[in-house]
């Protein structure tokens, strides 16, 4: 890159720009694939609560049934989504923009996970969600720490050690960000996500070099 153009380009927009298409979205350790989504079962009651707005039209002959069934007396029969089509849906709805619902639906999926005298356990994909739907509402400092929680839990994931730095360059603090590609890069060598964004940070590192010895001439 030119010198003169390093030169006027302001470094954390920079940061940001590219940033954006290297953070991680979707975990590798989330086992259901999106294309499940496109034909959803009807939602168990506690689902239902995750994901008011879903309503699935039935017709023909099962939406007549549906019908009948609602008239008398009955239980709730639906099977629950397993946790990995929760965090699927989850997902798909930070795809597609919907970060507030997402954080609204994580934050009831935790309150569930709460009220059980024996939890499920720590479901590590939906802590990487919830960081990233703070992030995607501009809540980095909350997002920050929902990432280093994960990386002191996981240190083996590289993931949230990548998008820990991704943080990191938004709020201007690119050296931490450097430390944090590093881990990921010693969690995993070949994660090629996080060695182009540790190549980006240097670079803006570099630049940030460059203007401290040219402001001292």
């Amino acid at each position: 890159m030119p010198l003169s153009s390093i030169r006027k380009t302001p470094p954390l927009r920079l940061a940001a720009a590219m940033f954006l298409l290297c953070a991680q979205v979707v975990a590798p350790w989330s086992s259901t694939a999106l294309a499940q989504l496109s034909v959803p079962p009807p939602l168990s009651k506690s689902d239902a609560e995750l994901f008011p707005d879903e309503r699935h039209e039935e017709k023909g002959w099962k939406g007549l049934a549906r019908l009948l069934e609602a008239l008398e007396p009955g239980v709730d029969t639906s099977i629950p989504l397993t946790p990995s089509q929760i965090t699927d849906r989850i997902s798909a709805m930070l795809d597609q923009g919907r970060a507030a619902e997402a954080l609204a639906a994580i934050e009831k999926r935790q309150e569930q996970y709460a009220s059980h005298v024996d939890p499920l356990g720590n479901d590590v994909q939906l802590m990487f969600l919830h960081a990233r739907a703070l992030a995607a509402l501009q809540r980095h400092e909350a997002a920050i720490a929902i990432y280093r929680d994960m990386t002191q839990k996981y240190p083996e994931l590289p993931e949230p050690w990548n998008n820990l730095a991704a943080e990191y360059v938004k709020t201007g603090r690119l050296e931490m960000a450097r430390r944090s590609l590093e881990m990921a890069l010693q969690a995993n060598p070949e994660y090629r996500d996080a060695r182009s964004n540790l190549g980006r940070v240097q670079l803006l590192l570099a630049e940030e070099s460059f203007r401290a010895a040219e402001a001292v001439r």
